[in-house]
C-alpha cells in the first residue's frame, strides 16, 4: 500500500500540538489549544482516517478505532491544564498534565502500533 507513513505523520501532529501546550505551561507560548475536531490529528480522524485504516487490513481498522477516546480526552486535559495554571491552581494544573501525559502516551503507543499493523 502506498503511503504507509501517514501514521507516523499523525504521530508527529499529535507531538507538535503537545509540544506547544506544554509551552505554554511553562509561560513560553500562548497557544491555548483547540477542540479535538480541529486539530491536525483531529482532522485525520474525522476525516480521510477512517477510510486510511480500513485499507490498511482489520488489525490497523481497530487500533484507528481506540484514537478517538483518549484523543479527545488528552484535549480536555490540556485545556484544563492550562485553565487551571491561569487560575493560580498549580497543584489542579500539574494533575491534568500527568493525565494529559499519560493519555498521549497511550495516543502515541497506538499511532505506533497502527503503523506497525499498516506495514504487516
Amino acid at each position: 500500500m502506498e503511503g504507509k507513513a501517514f501514521f507516523i505523520l499523525r504521530l508527529n501532529d499529535h507531538i507538535q500540538y503537545l509540544r506547544k501546550i506544554q509551552a505554554t505551561l511553562e509561560g513560553t507560548g500562548d497557544f491555548h489549544g483547540t477542540d479535538y475536531h480541529d486539530c491536525k490529528l483531529g482532522k485525520w480522524l474525522y476525516s480521510t482516517g477512517p477510510a486510511e485504516a480500513e485499507a490498511a487490513g482489520p488489525e490497523a481498522k481497530a487500533l484507528f478505532d481506540s484514537l478517538f477516546e483518549p484523543h479527545q480526552r488528552f484535549h480536555d486535559a490540556s485545556h484544563s491544564a492550562i485553565d487551571k495554571k491561569e487560575a493560580g491552581d498549580e497543584a489542579g494544573s500539574q494533575a491534568e498534565v500527568t493525565e494529559m501525559m499519560k493519555l498521549s502516551v497511550s495516543l502515541v503507543d497506538n499511532l505506533l502500533a497502527l503503523d506497525k499493523a499498516a506495514k504487516s
